[in-house]
């Protein structure tokens, strides 16, 4: 049986995973992917205490669902700027962005 326990690892997974990428990583889409893994863990976290320790309330699902929205638009706003950037630098490394 699967318990509250077991999704909340697979959130932390996932968030340690995103971390690991973020700082690792200097390819700035593997970055953006990283911090999407990061989302995607907290919405597991929060998705999980909506469903075992909410009841009636819907806190966590709409957590959620304002975690999504969030997430698209940082991914959105991120590529253009970095779209500009690159069209600058003409490079996908992160340290090459000093003008940030």
């Amino acid at each position: 049986m699967i318990t509250m326990y077991h999704y909340l690892f697979l959130g932390l997974v996932l968030f340690v995973i995103g971390m690991i990428g973020a700082v690792v990583s200097r390819h700035v889409i593997k970055m953006l992917i990283s911090i999407e893994f990061i989302l995607t863990g907290v919405n597991i976290n929060f998705i999980t205490f909506g469903t075992f320790c909410d009841g009636i309330k819907f806190d966590g699902y709409i957590m959620s669902l304002f975690y999504v929205a969030v997430g698209a638009v940082e991914l959105a706003v991120a590529l253009y700027i970095f779209y500009l950037m690159y069209h600058k630098n003409k490079s996908e490394n992160v340290e090459d962005y000093g003008d940030l």
